[in-house]
């Protein structure tokens, strides 16, 4: 396609395509496109203007000629279109908005005023009938005092403080009807499906690593345990338990049999099965996620709640105020002054809208926040706990040597592991499938049943021989393998810089795969930042050996670490250190850290790691940059601290109103344009980023 650059600058540059006008979808497509393009690390598209802003890494040049290639017509740009967009939910809120204030305008300058009482008196009603609605259930809530207001300016024909108040009140909702839906929305498009293969099993019984896309109903899947379930299905074959946390909320594994439905997004806690597909992955899951979301009290953070309650408990006291300012001046006018004033409107507004806010801003730091009240909770910790592979380490860990024993040949050896490590996708696991796919080893299946053991390895069968893929201890202390005769020696020298999967067949050691893994360059400082942040303990639990792990927490400076852990000493690890006061984070990313992130007070999972640990876990960031973790706390206590000003904004300008009022200082009028200004400016200010501007450019460098 043809374009125009408008602006050039060092990483960033603007481009106007050769349109006249471009639709929401294909503004949708550009940026999908854009943004997976090697080197692009942010693209905006802006439909009305037809420009796009890149910031880039690289070749310019490059880039131009990816831009030169594009087009909407083009298969493989069509498959990038999301499913869901929030750029048309956008435009519709912001059209409301624009149609809202010309429209009051457009009555202002050119209707009658007798037409104008009238429009106001009707639109009034709805008001009134929500106020009735409170008196007769016998509660005082924020709806009374907006009808009482309103119904005393009518009453005292004032139309124009009445049409005020009620644009005002509208506008409100609107913005927080606005907020909240985006929210959700962004939060159920990270939360959504990021599957992109499954094991689609052939008439010939063979099991096929197949695209997502290409999977149909009544095909045949099969999901191992800690596999997501990625399509509403029926179980054929296998008795599992499934962890459904993520569309019911419960955390408690259900057992699931032959015949019995399970729904995308689930996860294989134990077991195996094959599934038969039942309906396509897409518009149901998305679905579901956006209810469960909408309806889920996990969006409530104790300072939501705190809020809420305390408007509600506020209201009879402002009609207090009022009746008293009558009694003791006889002025309708100051009474009705004060009633214009509640304290209800800008707590009940401005505090969901902060934390909605926040749960947004993370999102665009690549942080996926499923409730509000655990940004509270990463607010108030003061220990956090990492697991070293995959989170601290990276999370590409590579193979460097393969040492084989007993006569055996070297590549067969890794031929044979990555056909046991491809079924339990973990990021030592990844390193063996990749390692064999570099050197051109295929590795159809030659085995039979898989069996994974959580925190010890892999156990199957092939011509007849047990063959074992996991730790040291699994190998041969729990069964008891052996290494071969006069390779002793050999054993004893293997490299002790790597980590080290023994692959056993048949009870004897058969090949010693070395895997590097890196320490993250960023890890060492994100634990100094998050002491300067307030966590006062690290510790780093591993089920490595003590050499290993030793070495990984002297370089990164964590308080504490253990070595050679089970899942279940993480997971005691979390509770006593909760027991005994603290309010911990846990970071991981596989299958043997779900138990400790379930028992954390916020657990938080790497999201390229085992689908049943980003499914437990209530935070999930990517999976590139630790940076996440400081930019998370900062949100979190940026959270806090505006929600406290929020609280005493409210409560000392709202009172001021009223003493002004009840001193007949500020008409009925002025009291309520004040209010709902302050209201309405408390909530803008709740929707801004907490992060300065130069903190984000400065992570951005």
């Amino acid at each position: 396609m043809k374009f125009q650059v408008m602006h050039v600058s060092s990483g960033r540059v603007r481009v106007r395509m050769a349109q006249s006008r471009m639709t929401l979808e294909q503004a949708d497509l550009l940026e999908a496109y854009l943004q997976q393009l090697p080197g692009v690390e942010q693209a905006a598209v802006h439909e009305r203007t037809c420009c796009a802003v890149i910031r880039f890494q690289g070749s310019r040049r490059a880039l131009y000629q990816r831009l030169t290639e594009f087009s909407y017509r083009d298969p493989a740009v069509e498959a990038l279109a999301p499913l869901h967009s929030s750029r048309a939910l956008n435009r519709a809120y912001q059209e409301k908005l624009v149609g809202m204030a010309v429209f009051k305008l457009a009555r202002s300058l050119f209707v009658p005023a007798a037409l104008r009482a009238v429009w106001t008196a009707f639109r009034s009603i709805r008001f009134l009938v929500q106020g009735l609605r409170c008196l007769v259930r016998r509660q005082l809530h924020v709806e009374l005092l907006d009808a009482l207001s309103i119904g005393i300016s009518l009453a005292r024909r004032d139309f124009g403080t009445a049409s005020s108040v009620m644009f005002l009140l509208k506008l409100g909702e609107l913005l927080e009807e606005w907020t909240h839906k985006k929210s959700v929305e962004n939060l159920a498009r990270c939360m959504s499906l990021n599957v992109d293969r499954v094991w689609l099993l052939t008439d010939g019984g063979e099991e096929v690593l197949t695209p997502l896309s290409q999977v149909r109903p009544d095909d045949h899947i099969v999901v191992r345990m800690g596999g997501l379930i990625p399509m509403d299905s029926v179980i054929l074959r296998g008795e599992v338990m499934v962890n459904q946390a993520s569309l019911t909320g419960e955390s408690i594994p259900v057992p699931k049999r032959p015949g019995t439905a399970v729904y995308a997004g689930t996860v294989v806690e134990e077991g195996e099965c094959v599934l038969k597909i039942t309906q396509q992955s897409g518009e149901s899951r998305y679905d579901k996620i956006v209810t469960m979301i909408e309806q889920s009290e996990k969006l409530k953070s104790a300072a939501e709640n705190r809020a809420s309650a305390l408007a509600d408990r506020l209201v009879p006291y402002t009609l207090a105020g009022s009746a008293l300012t009558f009694l003791l001046t006889r002025s309708a006018l100051r009474a009705s002054s004060v009633l214009m004033v509640d304290f209800s409107c800008a707590l009940k507004l401005a505090m969901p809208l902060a934390v909605l806010s926040a749960m947004r801003e993370a999102g665009g730091h690549h942080v996926t926040v499923k409730g509000g009240k655990y940004l509270e909770a990463v607010a108030r910790a003061d220990t956090i706990v990492f697991d070293k592979t995959g989170t601290l380490t990276h999370a590409c860990p590579v193979v460097v040597q393969v040492i084989p024993f007993g006569g055996r040949e070297e590549a067969e050896m890794l031929r044979l592991a990555a056909c046991l490590e491809e079924h339990f996708p973990h990021s030592m696991a990844n390193a063996v499938v990749q390692a064999a796919r570099e050197r051109g080893l295929s590795h159809e299946e030659m085995h039979s049943k898989v069996e994974y053991l959580v925190a010890h390895g892999i156990a199957s069968t092939v011509g007849g021989e047990r063959v074992l893929i996991g730790s040291a201890h699994f190998v041969f202390e729990d069964e008891g393998c052996t290494v071969p005769a006069g390779e002793r020696e050999a054993f004893d020298a293997l490299p002790a810089q790597y980590s080290h999967l023994y692959l056993a067949i048949g009870g004897e050691l058969a090949a010693v795969i070395c895997i590097a893994d890196p320490l993250r360059a960023e890890a060492g400082e994100v634990v100094r930042a998050l002491r300067q942040l307030g966590i006062r303990r690290t510790v780093m639990l591993t089920g490595d050996s003590e050499r290993t792990a030793a070495a990984i927490a002297a370089q990164v400076g964590v308080d504490e670490y253990q070595s050679e852990v089970l899942p279940e000493d993480k997971a005691h690890f979390v509770e006593q250190a909760r027991a005994q006061g603290h309010t911990v984070m846990m970071l991981g990313d596989g299958i043997n850290d779900s138990p400790a992130l379930s028992a954390a007070d916020v657990g938080i999972a790497v999201s390229d790691g085992a689908a049943i640990a980003r499914e437990i876990a209530d935070i999930t960031i990517a999976a590139d940059d630790l940076w996440e973790l400081v930019e998370l706390r900062r949100i979190a206590t940026g959270l806090m601290e505006r929600i406290q000003s929020n609280y005493r904004f409210v409560i000392g300008f709202n009172g001021a109103l009223i003493g002004l009022g009840a001193a007949g200082v500020l008409p009925p009028a002025a009291s309520a344009t004040l209010h709902n200004l302050s209201t309405l400016a408390v909530s803008l200010r709740s929707m801004t980023n907490l992060l300065s501007a130069d903190r984000r450019e400065e992570k951005e460098r």
